[in-house]
């Protein structure tokens, strides 16, 4: 037998459900707040990663899946949604029309590291993106879809961390400082440090390990070396998220791992076995569009991780319901009824009733339990008897209720199916 390649993860249909709830409640939240689906391929010309997530970053350095194709050229699957977007709007002249552009994506994306729970090599994300506004206004649009979806799933377990990290004005100074700071320590770093000391200063407060933690609590705060703009927009920030009646906590050594942000950074975080794990990440680009030769647009955005979404849910113990499910079995008592099954049930699917019927030649015996084994609704059979006096009964699996309805009136049939005319209540 061949297996899945590792890292990866079959979503079979016991579970799907579970991904339609949440896939569908982020799309309600962002369709309240304007956003407009935006579809990009599956894999990008390595060049638009190398330049939008930049070179030192841990995804370009260490986890892209990378290929030369047939033609001698560069290929990566996506590993984030943001670049994608951005080489999108430019190219399809999104960057020209009324502004601002809201625009989302739900995606896979791939990135070769260790598996884990909650984050594979190949996931899916809404990536959540907007145009054009350098106002705070547009963060707390963006934060509030993430917020609107885990409120909606009635997960309450999180935490915003908010930090500024600067503009091109500002931050020279900052990373100056920072790295004058940490070289006074660069024999006692990790490996992954000392790379991101000569490359990307500014990951040198995104280190996780244990032996370059302690270097962060003496280090420079972004926020001390913050133009009056910068310190402007933040300030104003925090005031529109109190408005919004959104909690949140300041966290100086809050930075991205991508290149890209500039001011504003963000993490959604949960307490899981006792420490912080983020849920997902996002800020404010105000660059990354001019850097890839489109005009001179801010932006702002936030990737969303179904599989870290759902993994969560399941360790909070929040159950999602699965209201899939076959609304009305048709029975046929002996295959003489057959094509009157068959008619019936194409009348009811055109009416939206979920309908199924046997197609196996069971026995009536046995199509009861397997109507009873795919958790259908309700059952209906139909017989000799039933096709002459053109009546049959529906019966409710949850609570054996019956009742009589008419085989030509489709109408009445599929209220009961649908409704869930046999309440519980008397």
């Amino acid at each position: 037998m061949i297996n899945r390649p590792k890292g990866t993860k079959d979503v079979v249909p016991s579970e799907i459900y579970k991904w339609k709830q949440v896939e569908d409640c982020a799309r309600e939240s962002l369709s309240k707040r304007g956003f407009k689906e935006i579809r990009t391929p599956v894999f990008e010309h390595t060049e638009l990663f190398v330049r939008g997530v930049g070179e030192g970053s841990d995804i370009v350095n260490k986890e892209m899946y990378t290929f030369m194709d047939k033609g001698d050229r560069s290929i990566t699957l996506k590993p984030e949604g943001t670049a994608s977007i951005v080489r999108a709007l430019i190219e399809n002249g999104l960057d020209n029309e009324a502004m601002p552009q809201k625009l989302f994506m739900y995606t896979p994306c791939f990135r070769y590291e260790r598996p884990q729970a909650g984050r594979l090599r190949e996931h899916h994300q809404f990536s959540i993106e907007a145009f054009g506004s350098s106002s705070p206004l547009m963060e707390i649009e963006v934060i509030g879809v993430i917020k609107s979806v885990f409120d909606s799933l009635n997960f309450h377990n999180y935490m915003l961390n908010i930090n500024s990290i600067g503009c091109k004005n500002c931050r020279n100074a900052y990373i100056e400082a920072l790295k004058k700071y940490y070289s006074k320590h660069i024999d006692e770093m990790c490996a992954d440090c000392k790379v991101r000391y000569e490359k990307n200063a500014l990951r040198l407060l995104d280190c996780k390990e244990e032996k370059c933690a302690s270097f962060k609590n003496n280090a420079p705060k972004p926020r001390d070396y913050l133009c009056d703009d910068c310190k402007n927009h933040y300030n104003e920030l925090k005031a529109l998220l109190k408005t919004s009646g959104i909690e949140y906590k300041e966290n100086d050594n809050l930075v991205r791992g991508i290149d890209y942000y500039s001011r504003t950074v963000f993490e959604f975080l949960t307490v899981e076995n006792g420490a912080l794990g983020t849920i997902c990440a996002g800020g404010r680009y105000d660059g990354l569009v001019g850097e890839l030769g489109g005009k001179d647009l801010p932006g702002v955005g936030v990737g969303l991780g179904v599989e870290r979404l759902l993994a969560l849910l399941e360790k909070n113990n929040i159950e999602l319901k699965d209201n899939s499910g076959i609304e009305l079995y048709i029975a046929n008592a002996s295959p003489n009824e057959m094509l009157a099954v068959v008619e019936l049930a194409q009348k009811l699917r055109d009416e939206d009733i979920i309908v199924e019927f046997d197609t196996m030649g069971r026995s009536l015996k046995a199509q009861m339990k397997y109507a009873d084994k795919i958790g259908a609704k309700n059952v209906m059979i139909i017989g000799e008897q039933e096709l002459q006096t053109r009546t049959a009964k529906i019966k409710c699996m949850t609570n054996s209720k019956q009742e009589e309805v008419s085989l030509d009136d489709v109408g009445q049939i599929a209220d009961m199916a649908f409704e869930a005319y046999f309440s519980d209540e008397e």
